[in-house]
């Protein structure tokens, strides 16, 4: 027989004990930490914007807040909103360095939209483009409007940066743990023996195949049996020859 489920079961088992092992403190295997100054820092150089910018929206939108929720649903330090994250390519809007990199992507490409003018860029980080295209210009909101000015403010004054490190989620930092690999090659080893056949798995499949067939076959010539004894007594009943018998009916069919 094949034993999918024991081994199926197996690799299941070694996954939870080796998590026991990990989990103590999984972010040591995700690459270094990071301070939130760093992944501002690195979100200003790839996108060619300044810094302190970067830091300002990130006060304004969320105090630094990495788990930060809008009453409209906007999400993380960035406050990005889930559709705008996921046409960014952001997939987790809590992760700090995602979140970041995703809001400096966003307003690097308003900046170039607007040809370098800060104060629409925010307006339609804020507001949205459509409102700014509407009005021509910053739009006539209060909200708005104030966060133009807030973020400028704090972009001019400078601000501080809560000392908190976050580990790195960057895909390179996980494959270089060779304890995630063990697990990995020892619960693909497990699974592939579970769908793994013998020639004797085979034999017995073929042959219970072929006692599938046989059954399925008499089921049918059964049902083709009755139907055609039905058909003909239905033959008879609906007859305009009520003195001819069933035998007789038989002859003329």
């Amino acid at each position: 027989m094949i034993n999918g489920v024991n081994a199926v079961n197996t690799a299941h088992n070694t996954i939870n004990t080796t998590t026991s092992a990990v989990s103590g403190n999984f972010s040591s295997y995700l690459g270094e930490s990071q301070t939130l100054d760093s992944i501002f820092q690195k979100a200003a150089d790839t996108y060619q914007i300044p810094v302190n910018l970067l830091k300002a929206i990130g006060k304004a939108e969320s105090g630094f807040d990495a788990n930060a929720v809008s009453k409209c649903g906007a999400q993380g330090i960035m406050q990005l909103m889930p559709s705008t994250a996921a046409s960014l390519g952001v997939t987790n809007s809590f992760d700090p360095e995602q979140n970041i990199m995703g809001g400096a992507k966003y307003i690097s490409q308003l900046l170039e939209q607007y040809e370098g003018n800060v104060s629409y860029a925010l307006a339609a980080y804020n507001a949205g483009s459509g409102n700014v295209a509407k009005y021509g210009g910053i739009p006539p909101f209060e909200e708005t409007q104030n966060y133009v000015v807030k973020v400028t403010n704090y972009m001019n004054q400078g601000m501080e940066i809560p000392n908190v490190s976050f580990s790195s989620s960057t895909p390179s930092a996980v494959s270089s743990n060779p304890v995630v690999f063990s697990v990995a090659e020892e619960v693909t080893e497990n699974i592939n023996n579970a769908f793994s056949f013998t020639y004797e798995d085979y034999l017995e499949f073929i042959m219970l195949f072929e006692k599938l067939l046989s059954s399925k076959e008499s089921r049918e010539e059964n049902s083709n049996e009755q139907k055609q004894e039905n058909s003909v007594y239905d033959l008879y009943v609906k007859s305009n020859m009520p003195s001819l018998n069933l035998t007789q009916m038989l002859d003329l069919v």
